[in-house]
C-alpha cells in the first residue's frame, strides 16, 4: 500500500514537470521606441522670409526728342516736381523753322501747279466737246490733274510734318511726377529717341525685390507681404506682390519682382527709400515638413511615417511634395497640419511598430501607448 502511494507521488511530480516543459516563459512586451515628431505648420506659420529692396516708382518713362538735334536748354534737374505740360528741354529750333519754310514754299508750288492743271483740263474738255481734240488727248489731261491733286495733298501734308517738328524740339512732362534721372546736358547733340529724362509718375509706389531661385515656387501674385523701411524701424506697412518676372537673371538666378504698395501707405514712403520686405514663404494653405522626414516609399514615390495617435503605431503615408528648401519641403498633400510626422529616423522603422512620439525637448506629445506582448516562435499549450 505504502509503495502504490510513493508511486503515485512520483507520477504526479513527473506529470507536473512534463507540463512545465512543454511552456515556455512568456516574453516581455514590446518596448515603445521614441521618435521625433513634428506637425505640418501652415506656411503663414513659418518664419518669415526677408529680402532688401527699394522704392520705385509704379510707373517710370523714359523722356526723349522724337526729332534728334542739338540741346540748347534744359529747365529741369534730377529731384524736381514737374507737371504735365511743362517744358522740360529744348533742342535748337532754328533748321526746323528752315525746313517748315521750305515745306510751305514747297506746298505753294503744288497749289500753283493744280491750278494750270485744271485750266488746262477745262480747256481740253471744250475742245472735246468741239472734237477738236482726240480722247486719249482729253484723258492725258484729267490724269495730269490728278496728279497735280496728288503733289498738293503731299506738299500739304509734309509741311504739317515740318511744323510738327519745330514743336516737337520741346520736350514737355507727359504727366505729374518727379524727374528720377537726368541723361543729357545743354550742348549735346541727341538723337531721336535717346533718353534724357526718367520720370516717376505720381500714384503708386512699388518695392523692388529679387526672389531666390530655390524658393520661387513658394511665391505667387497677390501674396500679402509686409514692408518695413530703414528709416522707420518696427513700423510695417502693407502689401502685395503685384510682378514677378518670367525667367531668372542669368547671373544672380533670382528673379525680379515688385510689390506693390497699399494706397494708404503712399504718403509715408519717398523715391529711393530702402526697404525690408517680410513674406510668410509658400502659396497660402500649403504645409512644410523638415527634409528628413521624407523616405522612399515601396512604390518608388516620397512618403511619410505618420504615427496613429490611437494605437501609437506608425504607418506608411505616401505624399505629394513641391518647392524644396534648403531644410524643408512643401506638402500638397497626403497629410494634413494636425497629423504627427515622424521628422527623423524614418528608415529605421517598420509599419505597424510601437512607438513614443516625443518633441524636440523629449516630451511626450501623445498619450503613452498600451504595452503589447511580442508574439512567442512557440505557442504555449
Amino acid at each position: 500500500m505504502k509503495s502504490m502511494r510513493w508511486m503515485a507521488a512520483l507520477w504526479c511530480v513527473a506529470a507536473v514537470a512534463t507540463m512545465a516543459g512543454c511552456s515556455e516563459p512568456a516574453p516581455p512586451p514590446e518596448a515603445a521606441v521614441p521618435v521625433l515628431v513634428v506637425q505640418p505648420g501652415q506656411i503663414a506659420e513659418q518664419a518669415p522670409a526677408v529680402f532688401a529692396g527699394e522704392v520705385r516708382a509704379r510707373q517710370e518713362s523714359p523722356l526723349s526728342f522724337r526729332v534728334g538735334g542739338n540741346l540748347v536748354r534744359r529747365h529741369v534737374d534730377a529731384g524736381e516736381r514737374v507737371t504735365q505740360g511743362q517744358v522740360l528741354a529744348e533742342l535748337d529750333a532754328g533748321d526746323f523753322a528752315l525746313q517748315a519754310g521750305a515745306g510751305q514754299a514747297q506746298l505753294a508750288a503744288a497749289e500753283a501747279e493744280l491750278v494750270r492743271a485744271r485750266d488746262d483740263l477745262a480747256r481740253y474738255q471744250t475742245l472735246a466737246a468741239q472734237q477738236l481734240v482726240s480722247r486719249s488727248t482729253l484723258d492725258q489731261q484729267k490724269a495730269a490733274f490728278k496728279a497735280a491733286q496728288g503733289q498738293r495733298d503731299a506738299a500739304r501734308a509734309n509741311l504739317e510734318v515740318l511744323r510738327n517738328q519745330s514743336g516737337y524740339a520741346q520736350l514737355r512732362a507727359p504727366a505729374d511726377g518727379v524727374i528720377a534721372s537726368r541723361e543729357a546736358e545743354a550742348g549735346q547733340v541727341v538723337a531721336a529717341g535717346q533718353t534724357v529724362f526718367t520720370l516717376a509718375t505720381d500714384g503708386g509706389r512699388d518695392v523692388l525685390i529679387a526672389l531666390p531661385e530655390a524658393t520661387i515656387a513658394d511665391y505667387a501674385l497677390g501674396q500679402a507681404v509686409q514692408v518695413e523701411l530703414w528709416n522707420r524701424a518696427g513700423e510695417r506697412l502693407p502689401g502685395s506682390l503685384r510682378e514677378i518676372a518670367a525667367a531668372a537673371d542669368p547671373q544672380t538666378r533670382t528673379y525680379a519682382a515688385r510689390v506693390g504698395l497699399e494706397p494708404g501707405a503712399l504718403d509715408q514712403v519717398a523715391l529711393g527709400q530702402s526697404a525690408r520686405v517680410y513674406s510668410r514663404a509658400g502659396r497660402a494653405g500649403t504645409l512644410r515638413l523638415p527634409l528628413a522626414a521624407l523616405q522612399r516609399g515601396s512604390n518608388g514615390s516620397a512618403s511619410v511615417w505618420v504615427v496613429d495617435p490611437r494605437t501609437s503605431t506608425v504607418k506608411e503615408t505616401p505624399v505629394t511634395t513641391a518647392g524644396y528648401g534648403s531644410d524643408s519641403v512643401a506638402v500638397l498633400s497626403g497629410v494634413g497640419a494636425a497629423d504627427h510626422v515622424v521628422a527623423a529616423g524614418g528608415h529605421l522603422l517598420r509599419a505597424g511598430q510601437k512607438v513614443t512620439a516625443v518633441d524636440r525637448h523629449n516630451r511626450p506629445v501623445l498619450p503613452p501607448a498600451p504595452a503589447t506582448r511580442a508574439p512567442s516562435a512557440q505557442g504555449g499549450e
